[in-house]
């Protein structure tokens, strides 16, 4: 196998897991490799950083290097280490996971990190992990925040109903949008999966510009709860407004 052949296999592998985790059966048939090729590309892969497999014999993800280079085309400065330990005070402070995000070429949400909070049940980590923007707060959030002549593109996409709470029709996510730029903040109760609730804001550069949003996800049963949405909201927003005072400075 050629130097240019291996690399143009190894970025084929990774640009199936940026749609997701995924095994060495599923990235074979997807990128029609023989399954011990893309087990020699995975274990490459791995060893400089750019996949982990967190359990063994489990499925393979996006690793901290490829994060790390999101991270730096992120306009401005380096988004993922400004934002880190406000993610883990905002953690602390909810006792619930909070997360950085950012929006991707194709329309769709990358999350970038997760700190989780103390409570010892928590949702899973999404990192590394790729979700349309109509079904999280942190993606509606974001495209929300974008220029109004961009929401077209957005809107004309095909929208998949994961549960029946989320909103597919274009016109109602359009309204939503306009809600949601109101108020700089958006919530989903039960939209990418029936158990979770997610509050997000946006992270705005030097420029006033979005790029990239904070999030607090938790299981529908505590979160929020009986806690102020207000106060939910205030925290998320502050912990926003702090990493985007960082990287206008």
């Amino acid at each position: 196998m050629s130097g240019v052949q291996s690399v143009e296999r190894a970025f084929a592998v990774l640009q199936c897991l940026s749609a997701g985790p995924a095994g060495v059966s599923d990235l074979a048939a997807r990128t029609d490799l023989p399954k011990s090729t893309v087990a020699r590309l995975l274990a490459t892969l791995v060893e400089v950083g750019a996949v982990e497999q967190p359990e063994p014999g489990g499925d393979y993800r996006l690793g901290q290097l490829v994060l790390d280079l999101a991270a730096g085309a992120v306009p401005s400065d380096n988004l993922l280490g400004i934002a880190r330990q406000h993610l883990v005070e905002l953690a602390e402070a909810l006792d619930e996971a909070a997360g950085l995000s950012v929006l991707t070429d194709d329309g769709g949400v990358l999350y970038l990190d997760q700190a989780d909070g103390p409570n010892p049940v928590q949702v899973r980590d999404w990192t590394g992990e790729r979700l349309p923007f109509h079904c999280v707060s942190s993606g509606l959030v974001m495209v929300a925040h974008r220029p109004r002549s961009e929401w077209p593109s957005y809107l004309a996409r095909p929208h998949q109903a994961f549960t029946s709470a989320t909103t597919t029709d274009p016109d109602k996510l359009e309204h939503r949008l306009r809600q949601i730029r109101e108020r700089g903040i958006a919530w989903t109760i039960g939209e990418l999966a029936d158990d979770i609730a997610s509050v997000a804001a946006p992270v705005l550069d030097r420029r006033g510009e979005m790029v990239g949003s904070v999030h607090v996800h938790g299981p529908t049963y505590r979160f929020p709860g009986e806690r102020d949405t207000t106060d939910i909201e205030d925290l998320v927003a502050e912990a926003a407004h702090r990493i985007g005072r960082r990287l206008r400075y």
